[in-house]
């Protein structure tokens, strides 16, 4: 079967990917929790250089409606139960709620910043990672080519699909695992973008088939959690 690939201005418009603009994202106080892990507002203070770090960047629905959104079509964003599963497994997640009509490429400086500040504070490059879900999978793909580091993992939940390559200067680094959903009109495979691109140090991808459309990725599913969390810790 063929598949139309939306318009690239459609698509982003959907997603409310835009160019860069002057705003300034909103900096928000660190708040641990979460016996295993923790989970940080943004970058923590202290920075402990023998743990592991994630950064989750949130799809576009809770810029616009708080960080327990729900969707008519894909029901209830879990996002804390997405953050509480990953600092189960141990991680030190770093997850800022963006505000209203947020710049992605605004976004992807800061954490281009935040991953650099975590190097510079001793952390391995390996054992750094974006996760980055819809809007915050493009998110995450900016950061990636605006880091070219090699050894830095990202993590691109439902995001991809043709209309990337008309994104200017878009060229994924890193080690990168894509994830989407076989029945998501909006993400889909990454690995043409991985292919084209100059500095992915390796590449996979998981295929799922929940039938959930784009909400796959609302639950703390351990479809996409479970490869996710293995993923990154399958490093040294």
């Amino acid at each position: 079967m063929t598949r139309t690939i939306p318009p690239c201005a459609a698509l982003l418009a959907a997603l409310s990917i835009t160019a860069c603009t002057t705003s300034t994202p909103v900096a928000s106080t660190g708040d641990a929790t979460a016996e295993e892990g923790a989970i940080f507002q943004s970058l923590p203070d202290s920075i402990d250089a023998q743990q592991r770090y994630v950064i989750y960047l949130h799809g576009r629905i809770i810029e616009d409606e708080g960080t327990r959104p729900v969707s008519p079509v894909y029901g209830v964003y879990e996002y804390k139960e997405t953050l509480d599963a990953l600092a189960q497994a141990g991680l030190q997640v770093i997850a800022e709620v963006r505000p209203p009509d947020a710049e992605a490429e605004q976004y992807a400086i800061r954490v281009a910043d935040q991953v650099n500040a975590l190097l510079d504070a001793g952390v391995p490059a390996e054992h750094i990672t974006v996760i980055g879900f819809s809007k915050g999978g493009g998110i995450a793909i900016l950061t990636s080519s605006r880091l070219q580091n090699e050894r830095v993992n990202f993590v691109l939940l439902a995001i991809c699909g043709e209309w990337v390559f008309e994104w200017p200067g878009v060229d994924l680094s890193g080690r990168v695992l894509s994830i989407y959903e076989t029945s998501d009109d909006l993400g889909r495979s990454c690995r043409s973008l991985a292919e084209a691109s100059t500095g992915v140090s390796s590449f996979e991808e998981i295929a799922l088939s929940t039938g959930k459309q784009h909400g796959a990725f609302y639950a703390a599913d351990p479809a996409w959690l479970d490869p996710v969390i293995e993923w990154i810790l399958s490093v040294p």
